[in-house]
């Protein structure tokens, strides 16, 4: 008896084992079924037998790259309630949408499983595709060079073209197809916009999600639009060149997600309207449909001051007021017929010496550094006349705009030995920082055919790959191409936000602690995760780290909310593990905390009175709720060489977000800190570490006026800040004394609406 009792014992302390140890990624069986071809060979969708759904948190696939390619593999994370929300989920069965795929080969995809508990498993599966019929030439370019190491920003570009039924094409900066349009219209407007690619026909407008479903998102007979050129990001949603029936080329509409008309921009009435204010006749130069007198192909929307940049081919780049339409200046060539008017005239930037106008220009855009940058296909005007100077070939060009002096510097082109001429058609856009993918569309007189070439420049003007391509008929190959980012795509998609702060900095005692502030904006509470790293920076070389940080979180009354010492003992320490944040030492601090909208304030302390270095972190794990992380700041103590403040923040998951950096240090007297940065500096690096943007007095950068506009100029001209329009990624923000100088400073990020 007493053997069996043994027996049994021993059996349930198994038990209670196993359930003390298990994880659900353990608990969970997940068998990959079948698999089921997708609408083109580059998508295929696998049906899986999941023993749990409720438990799984989101599942992830890779596709491995080919032998010899430099690009990152292409991935898609699929929450499980946006697979829910889909209808791909009915439990037992998922069906996991994979696209991406290279068609006539064998492919490797690799399956990760995320559960709620933070853990994972991972599958391999091999799906051989069926070669694909390319009827516009993409997957066999002619090859003018060949990629051979990873040297940009971005691995995937989106191609615009009307050449075939298929539009528009996706393409790795190796130069395979990876993915192209199955709405089965052949036009150019395209725009990837919230993880899918909505194409304009004629009067429609049609969402195709990356899996290939295809969805009519609004007819637009009903107010006699038809859409042409481009298709563009706007304030909230997505900015279309239309025509009308009684205006030709001139108009701009912006819909949200749905195809609901946000805000239209009437090209004609505006101009017209500023004519005869300034004493001209707008019969002159403003013509009705069908005459061609404005040529509208892009625009680009600035959210540091609120304005939209609308290129019009024929005859200048005009920028508006968002809200009002005002016109608020315009860049061109000034011996255009434009120029004659005194009305028009008015609002001219002047041209600083040794640059040159844009001409028939194409893809306004807007760069990190606020800089304007555009295709300049150097082609005169058609209509209007004089028509203007015409050039012998094309460049992208960027400008610094110095809306103080009215003044436009060109501070960047790429000529190519001034060789190639493409007169119509035509793109350039900058990724991140420096990162350039250059569509030459059309080139004439290149062995008497016409001629598309796609260019990857980096940021130390080095030609990556340079790819060519028959263009017959003209434009049709490659009217316009701007990179995307299918390296890490999450479904539901998260939009450009500042998400995350880190700040690295020096806690000793007394009022020399590590604040982290930040403010949650918006209807609903926010979850964030909050962190104080002290030993386990060591192991990035870091000396003198805090030996044992405790973090303590206060409200905007400062009561205090929350505290935590060793992260274990947070109640809430499952949602740390769950999103892969627990430190890596036990007497490192977190927590994690569902807050109303509000302003908070973190502060890192030492356990004891030992000084040391430490790292201060906060993480919005909730980045789809109805708030935002308003501004996120960090006060702590600068010092020299290693004891400078580091603040890092992160711009995710795609898109581009526009934001104010500041560095604060003589204004902080005003609130009781003692012994202040009389002088701090501000320089910001990217994911990389280089060097993309400084400034030491706010008010000698060219877009302090943006500062001043949108209510954050420092209170002292001795103070720092920029204004930097960033695309999704991680950077620092590095906040030193002029001259060595050392003290209390303050480094904030403000993410502009």
């Amino acid at each position: 008896m007493k053997t069996c009792s043994t027996i049994i014992i021993g059996v349930v302390l198994m038990v209670l084992t196993h359930l003390a140890n298990a994880s659900q990624a353990d608990d969970t069986t997940i068998t990959i079924t079948g698999r089921i071809a997708g609408a083109t060979p580059f998508i295929s969708k696998l049906t899986l037998h999941v023993s749990n759904t409720a438990v799984l948190k989101s599942i992830q696939f890779a596709i491995d790259p080919k032998p010899g390619s430099v690009c990152r593999p292409l991935s898609g994370s699929y929450a499980n309630d946006y697979l829910v929300s889909r209808g791909f989920e009915h439990p037992p069965e998922i069906i996991l949408p994979v696209y991406g795929l290279y068609d006539g080969y064998r492919n490797i995809v690799r399956l990760t499983y995320r559960f709620k508990d933070g853990s994972l498993k991972q599958d391999l599966i091999t799906i051989t595709t069926a070669t694909f019929d390319d009827p516009c030439g993409y997957n066999n370019p002619t090859i003018v060079q060949s990629q051979t190491r990873r040297a940009l920003s971005y691995d995937y570009f989106m191609v615009k073209g009307g050449c075939s039924q298929f539009a528009p094409a996706i393409v790795d900066t190796d130069g395979a197809l990876r993915w192209v349009g199955t709405s089965g219209f052949a036009n150019t407007p395209a725009i990837f916009f919230d993880n899918a690619v909505y194409l304009a026909h004629g009067p429609q407008l049609y969402r195709m999600e990356l899996d290939g479903n295809v969805t009519l998102v609004r007819d637009y007979s009903s107010i006699g639009i038809q859409f042409h050129h481009n298709i563009d990001p706007g304030k909230t949603g997505i900015i279309l060149d239309a025509d009308t029936t009684f205006s030709y080329e001139s108009v701009n509409i912006e819909v949200d997600a749905s195809g609901r008309v946000l805000k239209t921009w009437n090209l004609a009435n505006i101009i017209s309207a500023a004519m005869r204010a300034g004493g001209d006749d707008p019969s002159r130069f403003v013509y009705g449909a069908p005459n061609d007198w404005f040529h509208n192909n892009s625009v680009a929307y600035n959210r540091a001051d609120n304005s939209l940049i609308v290129s019009s081919r024929e005859n200048f780049l005009i920028c508006l007021d968002y809200d009002t339409g005002a016109i608020k200046w315009i860049l061109g060539d000034p011996t255009k017929r434009w120029y004659q008017f005194p009305s028009l005239r008015r609002f001219a930037l002047t041209l600083a010496p040794g640059s040159l106008p844009p001409i028939g220009q194409h893809a306004a855009s807007i760069t990190y550094d606020q800089n304007l940058l555009v295709f300049d296909n150097g082609q005169n005007s058609n209509f209007q006349q004089p028509p203007g100077e015409d050039r012998s070939y094309s460049s992208p060009r960027k400008y610094e705009l110095d809306l103080t002096t009215r003044i436009a510097t060109e501070v960047w082109n790429a000529e190519m030995g001034q060789s190639l001429n493409c007169p119509f058609c035509g793109s350039v856009y900058e990724d991140a920082p420096l990162n350039y993918l250059i569509d030459f569309t059309r080139i004439d007189s290149v062995h008497t055919q016409r001629l598309a070439q796609l260019i990857g420049l980096n940021p130390a003007g080095q030609t990556i790959f340079r790819y060519q391509y028959a263009s017959v008929p003209a434009c049709s190959v490659a009217f316009n191409s701007i990179p995307i980012h299918l390296e890490s795509t999450k479904f539901p998609a998260v939009g450009p936000q500042a998400l995350n702060l880190s700040t690295r900095g020096l806690v000793s005692a007394g009022d020399n602690v590590l604040i982290g502030g930040f403010i949650v904006s918006g209807a609903d509470p926010k979850t964030v995760v909050l962190r104080a790293l002290g030993p386990s920076l060591s192991g990035f070389g870091v000396p003198n780290v805090l030996r044992d940080p405790v973090l303590s979180l206060y409200n905007s009354s400062g009561a205090l909310i929350a505290t935590n010492d060793d992260w274990q003992g947070d109640p809430n320490h499952f949602i740390v593990q769950s999103n892969g944040l627990e430190p890596a030492n036990l007497s490192e601090s977190a927590m994690a905390l569902s807050l109303a909208p509000g302003a908070y304030t973190a502060i890192v302390r030492g356990k004891d009175a030992t000084p040391g270095i430490a790292l201060v972190e906060l993480y919005d794990v909730q980045p789809l709720s109805n708030s935002t992380l308003g501004n996120i700041s960090t006060r702590g103590s600068v010092g020299t060489q290693d004891n400078i403040l580091i603040s890092g923040f992160t711009v995710g998951d795609v898109g581009s977000a526009t934001v104010v950096v500041r560095a604060i240090g003589p204004s902080l007297a005003a609130y009781g800190v003692s012994g202040v940065l009389s002088d701090p500096t501000l320089t910001i690096y990217d994911s990389s570490g280089a060097a993309i943007a400084s400034n030491d007095n706010w008010q000698d950068n060219v877009n302090s006026i943006d500062i001043a506009k949108n209510g954050l100029a420092p209170p002292n001209p001795l103070e720092s800040a920029l204004v930097l329009h960033l695309p999704a990624g991680a950077y620092t923000a590095i906040v030193r004394g002029a001259n060595d100088g050392t003290g209390v400073g303050l480094a904030e990020v403000y993410t502009l609406h």
